[in-house]
């Protein structure tokens, strides 16, 4: 259920976006990557966490507790960001405040992270979460046949990303990579809003207790 008192239509909307290490595999196992870092952006600030990847853990999960309650957005997050997130709080004994509650709804082209079986609904702290892939799939995906990868749909809207290969994490200097989470982080926020009066009823119905 949702947060009692919660309006979305008027709620602060955080982005999140996480980088892994792509020497193991790409990047794309929980079992042997790890996050090697995070980003989180709200209204005109941002902040990207990086260091040992249970210190990154930690720290994330007690800046989401300090801000204020909203909805936190990610890319495609219900089925790759959140669950690898998970995965590697608990291979690190990190005990925070994320929920995820296992939806079949939640859908993609690609296959299910490894080990999961699907997607999740999600509550981080006082936070609800929204995944704004699965709204501009569903909508603008859908009836115009536009890709839905977040770089694509930036730019095609007139918005900037920064640009790296993805199978190359690892090559990136400190800077490099804090520019790449944190421009991601920032993109998928803004895209979110660009739909907020209908994407907000995609908001996780989900407790955080």
């Amino acid at each position: 259920m949702s947060t009692p008192g919660f309006d979305p239509t008027g709620a602060t909307v955080y982005g999140l976006d996480i980088e892994t290490d792509t020497t193991a595999g790409g990047g794309l196992d929980p079992a042997n990557a790890r996050v090697v870092a995070v980003a989180v952006a709200g209204d005109s600030w941002h902040r990207v966490l990086e260091g040992s990847e249970e210190q990154l853990l930690c720290e994330l999960d007690a800046a989401l507790y300090e801000l204020d309650a909203g909805v936190i957005v990610t890319w495609n997050g219900a089925r790759f960001d959140l669950p690898f997130l998970a995965d590697r709080a608990r291979a690190c004994g990190v005990h925070w405040g994320l929920v995820l509650t296992p939806d079949d709804q939640r859908t993609s082209h690609r296959d299910p992270l490894p080990g999961h079986v699907g997607g999740y609904r999600a509550a981080w702290h006082d936070h609800q979460h929204l995944d704004a892939y699965q709204v501009y799939r569903a909508d603008v995906g859908a009836s115009l046949g536009l890709p839905c990868g977040l770089k694509q749909l930036s730019r095609f809207v007139g918005l900037h990303p920064v640009e790296v290969d993805r199978t190359k994490i690892h090559a990136l200097s400190r800077h490099e990579l804090a520019e790449y989470v944190a421009s991601d982080a920032i993109l998928t926020r803004e895209l979110a809003l660009r739909r907020w009066s209908t994407a907000h009823l995609a908001i996780d119905q989900v407790s955080s207790s």
